[in-house]
């Protein structure tokens, strides 16, 4: 096969073939369908499947229909009930996707073909955060299904002649099948193929995806830092204001001293600082080179594959993937919900957890990347009915934006089933550092110090956090004007396409979601690249994005109008016609675009 061989969306124009080929296929040839005078043959779920075409030049040679859990309902749906079923009816709590229909055009069938539109499959569904697939495959192709992975749940449909299995995997478990068994496969077409969908062609690597593409465009060789001056880094939540004048004089003062020099093996000097600030006792509190250092070493030490756990969604990824990915344990998912402004629903969590047997409940507050917070009454009440053997972990990486006073750490430091986690990147501008600290019953950090490497975090980070901690008022100064250049870049955005949702949170960050005939977030996030603006785009946390929304940081006045300028010059090229509305406010030379 030549490069003329590509993978793309379905266009309007393919669908006419698309229905075509159906009806030559289940109708004509295979029976499941009776025969139309039309010789075409349609879908009820065509308004909302998503197909996925494998074309050479202007031949179409086979397409893959996907069904994604936002519409509500499974092309299985017309087969078995959910009784039958239920992982049907638990779409969004399991991201389940439904791959359907693959079909290929005879004179192609036995080539790579099939194998190329399952596979762009699985990638379209692990980048709208598909976790779990469903799929009918016929009973004669079966061996096809279980080399890829995919297992029967021990159901049989019959549909007019043909006889078809149902078939289930996990997301994760298809992708290390892909990436180890058809390694070569994948390799050797890698060049051969022209990738036109909008994820990558392979999956990141084996680490939780953080956005920071923006860094790698500045350069991680660090050969090119003045590119740092040119790229807008909104894919990342870094503070948009330096660190307190404090800390650049602590680590201006001799820092090949502090480069050199071993820094206090147990942070005793920071955590002395932290009880102080924060009215805790020291022997509460546990340091860490910031909150994912905390997160895998606490986890690490709690959790193990039988552990059950669960999560918020959407929610901060880090968590996923080390109760799923790196420890295994048995996670659910609590959903959040767009139609309830993504906002905590206490009384149904309350049954969730007391019915659920979980060892550990997961809470970001304020929530990242919905930016929404619950406050600390709502939470103590909750945990105080919650069973006393579920221990929560309550990640506080951005209350400082929303009041201090609203921390649970004051509970977290008596009560042995609740650990608060609070990083001081994001509020504190400290992110290239690392510092964070916990707090825990003292039995329970006592035990996590035990389990700390010396020297855990640098001389610099706690030079640097002490200094930050000591003023309190720079930063209130900072978090406030936070909060004025979030709504007005909030209120350009939204001036720019009003069928888009602008949506702003508490912290330093808010979310753009684009209607549902608009380009895809990753298209989008794709386009504003072109200008040296990085956005992140949401798709691959949750299902619940419908790959359609991306995440802004907040930054200074100058960057948030190149954000604006992107987004309108690629709304301009993703959706021809008549050019977005003008933003207000935006300086010509940022309209402008910045392209470089």
């Amino acid at each position: 096969m030549s490069r003329d061989l590509h993978l793309r969306a379905a266009t309007p124009e393919d669908l006419r073939w698309i229905h075509e080929l159906r009806h030559r296929v289940y109708a004509e040839e295979l029976g499941q369908h009776a025969v139309r005078p039309e010789q075409r043959l349609s879908d009820a779920l065509d308004g909302g499947n998503v197909y996925l075409v494998a074309a050479r030049g202007p031949v179409r040679m086979g397409f893959v229909s996907l069904t994604p859990p936002w519409l509500g309902r499974y092309g299985l749906d017309n087969h078995l009930t959910r009784d039958e079923l239920p992982l049907l009816a638990e779409g969004f709590e399991r991201g389940v996707f439904e791959i359907r229909i693959l079909t290929v055009e005879p004179r192609w069938r036995g080539t790579a073909v099939a194998p190329l539109l399952m596979y762009a499959a699985l990638r379209w569904i692990s980048s709208r955060g598909g976790r779990t697939v469903v799929a009918m495959g016929r009973s004669e192709l079966l061996d096809m299904y279980l080399a890829v992975g995919l297992r029967p749940v021990g159901r049989t449909v019959r549909s007019g002649a043909v006889s078809f299995e149902v078939l289930t995997g996990e997301v994760a478990a298809l992708t290390r099948v892909a990436a180890t068994r058809y390694r070569a496969v994948l390799e050797r077409f890698a060049s051969l193929v022209d990738w036109r969908l909008d994820m990558e062609r392979a999956p990141g690597a084996d680490g939780c995806e953080h956005g920071g593409a923006s860094f790698t465009a500045v350069g991680t060789d660090f050969r090119t830092l003045h590119r740092r001056h040119e790229v807008v880094a909104a894919d990342v939540l870094d503070a948009w204001f330096a660190p307190a004048p404090g800390v650049g004089a602590a680590l201006a003062e001799d820092p090949a001293w502090s480069a050199r020099t071993s820094p206090p093996t147990g942070a005793e000097g920071l955590l002395s600082e932290v009880s102080a600030a924060r009215g805790l006792p020291v022997e509460a509190l546990v340091a860490g080179a910031g909150s994912s250092d905390l997160i895998f070493r606490a986890f690490g030490r709690w959790l193990t594959p039988r552990s059950r756990v669960l999560l918020l969604d959407p929610g901060y990824g880090e968590y996923a993937h080390v109760t799923e990915r790196v420890i295994g344990c048995r996670v659910d998912r609590f959903p959040l919900r767009r139609g309830e402004g993504w906002r905590i629903d206490f009384a149904r969590l309350a049954a969730v957890v007391g019915a659920g047997g979980y060892d550990l409940v997961v809470v970001v507050n304020p929530n990242n990347p919905t930016g929404r917070h619950a406050s600390a009454a709502a939470l103590r009440a909750l945990i105080e009915g919650a069973p006393a053997t579920t221990r929560w972990w309550i990640d506080e990486a951005y209350l400082g934006y929303v009041d201090l006073a609203e921390s649970l750490a004051p509970l977290a430091a008596v009560d042995p089933r609740v650990v608060v986690c609070t990083s001081l990147s994001k509020m504190y501008a400290l992110s290239g550092v690392r510092a964070a600290f916990l707090v825990a019953e003292p039995a329970t950090a006592a035990l996590l110090r035990r389990w700390t490497p010396p020297w855990a975090v640098s001389l610099p980070a706690q030079l640097a956090a002490v200094a930050a901690l000591r003023d309190p008022a720079y930063y209130h100064s900072r978090w406030l004007r936070t909060h004025t250049l979030r709504r007005r870049l909030a209120a350009d955005l939204a001036r720019v396409a009003d069928t888009a949702v602008v949506e702003e949170g508490v912290a330093n960050f808010l979310t753009v979601t684009l209607p549902h005939d608009g380009p895809s977030a990753a298209r989008l996030v794709r386009e504003c690249r072109r200008h040296d603006v990085y956005l992140r785009d949401l798709s691959p946390l949750s299902p619940q994005y419908e790959g359609r929304t991306v995440r802004v940081a907040v930054r200074d006045t100058a960057e948030n109008a190149r954000i604006v300028a992107a987004y309108e010059a690629a709304l301009a090229v993703l959706r021809p016609g008549p050019p977005p509305r003008r933003s207000a406010g935006v300086p010509a030379e940022a309209a402008a675009g910045h392209a470089r």
